[in-house]
């Protein structure tokens, strides 16, 4: 597999969970988060698409290893991010559906919000680097 190869599977595959949040999410736009069923829903989802980004970024740091250093430093700058972003968030969402206060719908909306901020930001930056990756032979 050539270099250029490499590193476009592994854009490819960081991108499938961006874009599936980035559709996903907006949905919850409509429905009440101060319901406990609805509350864990987004929590659950949030929380599988930590998990399914951070071992697309391990296989992405990989195949971006195989395509040169420094698509390797970007591939493990998104696999560090993805995992401190789940703690983080996670833990978050938590709290706030734990001890359910009068005003977790609000508290909710803005970390779901945020997280498809998040989402959205990461995804450009994936997206924009393409050129940056995927450099022609000279």
């Amino acid at each position: 597999m050539t270099p250029d190869a490499a590193a476009l599977f592994a854009i490819i595959i960081l991108v499938v969970p961006m874009a599936y949040l980035l559709f996903a999410a907006p949905g919850f736009l409509f429905v009440k988060l101060d319901i406990p069923p609805v509350a864990r829903l987004l929590r659950m989802m949030f929380g599988a698409y930590f998990l399914v980004l951070t071992v697309t970024a391990v296989i992405g740091a990989v195949m971006f290893a195989v395509a040169g250093p420094w698509a390797f430093v970007f591939g493990m700058g998104v696999l560090a991010s993805t995992v401190m972003a789940r703690v983080w968030f996670l833990r978050r969402i938590d709290a706030q559906i734990e001890t359910w206060p009068a005003d977790v719908g609000r508290r909710l909306r803005r970390l779901h919000c945020g997280g498809m901020l998040c989402n959205a930001i990461q995804l450009a930056v994936v997206m924009g680097s393409i050129p940056y990756v995927m450099i022609a032979p000279v």
